[in-house]
């Protein structure tokens, strides 16, 4: 009688086979993303412009990426084709960043096994999967966990020296988003030995130039409203950099070669860039926590039970549990993020009357209600020019001033949607004759505080409901 085949015998014995660093820390990555994924029904303004960006026909698509925005242009056309194949609202927003935490922290442990063992491997992933802005940035509908997720990729594809495989994935994660090649500085400390590397970085660096120059000329709208780094980033920068000079002491030569460079590299040559050129977000660079996972997983798997070192780090280790617990928690709450965009559209619904008026200060706050269109299209945008398609940018553009104090005192009616009353306001004249405006024409009847805005009714003298 012939035997079965041997993947018949014994399939409880093949489900054995598969080691637990293979499948638990992008199984902790999915369960963690999906875990309170709708954030209570909340969508902050950068989520707001992926959706309305997204929804649009891939021409004007095109054009926009023309005039502002490339640097992500890649990832809005896959969000397109997302929407296009299932529209389902902030479910189908996510879902392609928890699918990408996933596989980052799978790449995470393919990393620590090539270098240090299945322990480290499994310890590794698992850590990088809990990180708190790892799981904040898995929850959203922006491209900064996918981006990673190719670096990450990336870093074990040259390990592996698939040069070809390697140049192909890091560019997709540089056409994600540019600073992505900062990976390449911290890749060379490994790579530089190989002229297969110097091939795969130099191919990388010329597929990128087209939108890098691009980009180049939509920097002062791209990235206009960033500031120099403050305290609070240098700090957390010293705080991750310790971390990992403190873990990577006494660890292997070759983990220490790919994990700390990426540690200290990206992060840090954008801070200091930016003290020039203020350029610098935690979340253009997130990929760099990849090497922190590696360190700290290796190093724990070096751990043996009885030592002194064992006795102290995984108290500290548990001990830790407790705050990144509650730190994920609030991550899964709207308040979470800098405003909610859908929440400003439910205070307006409540409020506005068909046909009032609604005038946004500034005007880059639209996109409150870009991503309402039945919100948006019950009311009169009375400062609006041309709309955010016909213009090909983000937010439109507005009308001159003097049209919108006319079309204001013709409006018995507004709706103004404010940023918080400790933000400053901008100097700018459309902006100015709207405040202005508004307090010598209107009595202001009531103002709705919303999380990161403001919603203010304003009517004619004595004619408040």
């Amino acid at each position: 009688m012939e035997s079965p085949p041997p993947y018949e015998q014994h399939p409880e014995a093949a489900i054995r086979r598969i080691a637990p660093w293979r499948v638990l820390p992008p199984l902790l990555a999915s369960l963690l993303g999906l875990w309170g994924l709708g954030r209570g029904g909340s969508m902050w303004r950068d989520e707001s412009v992926t959706w309305q960006v997204a929804h649009r026909p891939l021409g004007g698509l095109w054009e926009l990426l023309g005039q502002v925005d490339a640097v992500h242009g890649l990832y809005y056309l896959l969000m397109h084709g997302v929407f296009h194949l299932w529209d389902g609202g902030l479910w189908a927003l996510r879902l392609p960043s928890v699918a990408a935490t996933a596989l980052a922290a799978a790449g995470v442990a393919a990393v620590g096994h090539r270098l240090a063992g299945d322990r480290a491997a499994l310890l590794s992933g698992l850590g990088y999967a809990v990180l708190p802005p790892v799981q904040m940035y898995a929850q959203e509908g922006r491209s900064y966990a996918l981006v990673a997720a190719a670096v990450v990729w990336a870093t074990y594809l040259m390990l592996r020296e698939r040069w070809a495989a390697y140049a192909l994935v890091l560019l997709v994660g540089c056409w994600l988003h540019e600073f992505a090649a900062l990976a390449l500085l911290a890749h060379a400390f490994t790579g530089r030995r190989s002229r297969g590397w110097w091939v795969a970085a130099g191919a990388v660096a010329a597929l990128l130039l087209p939108l890098a120059l691009v980009s180049a000329r939509q920097a002062g709208q791209q990235l206009g409203w960033l500031g120099r780094p403050g305290w609070e980033d240098w700090t957390a920068y010293g705080a991750a950099a310790a971390a990992a000079l403190l873990l990577a002491r006494g660890a292997e030569r070759e983990l220490v070669r790919v994990a700390l460079p990426l540690v200290l590299l990206p992060p840090g040559l954008l801070l200091t860039l930016s003290l020039a050129h203020p350029w610098y977000v935690d979340r253009y660079v997130l990929y760099a926590l990849a090497g922190l996972a590696l360190l700290a997983g290796a190093r724990l798997a070096a751990l043996r039970p009885g030592t002194l070192r064992w006795v102290w780090v995984w108290p500290v280790a548990v001990a830790l549990l407790a705050p990144t617990a509650l730190w994920s928690v609030w991550l899964r709450t709207p308040e979470s993020r800098k405003d909610d965009a859908l929440a400003v559209a439910a205070a307006v619904r409540e409020r506005a009357r068909p046909g009032d008026a609604v005038v946004f200060l500034p005007s880059r706050r639209r996109e409150w209600l870009l991503s309402s269109p039945r919100v948006y299209g019950g009311l009169r945008d009375i400062a609006l020019d041309r709309s955010p398609a016909a213009s090909r940018s983000l937010q439109g553009t507005e009308l001159p001033s003097v049209e919108i104090r006319e079309a204001l005192i013709a409006s018995p009616r507004v709706i103004a949607l404010l940023d918080p009353a400790d933000q400053p306001v901008d100097p700018y004249p459309r902006e100015a004759v709207k405040r202005q405006t508004l307090a010598a024409w209107f009595d202001l009847c009531s103002t709705t505080e919303v999380r990161g805005a403001r919603v203010a009714l304003y009517a004619r003298p004595h004619t408040c409901p």
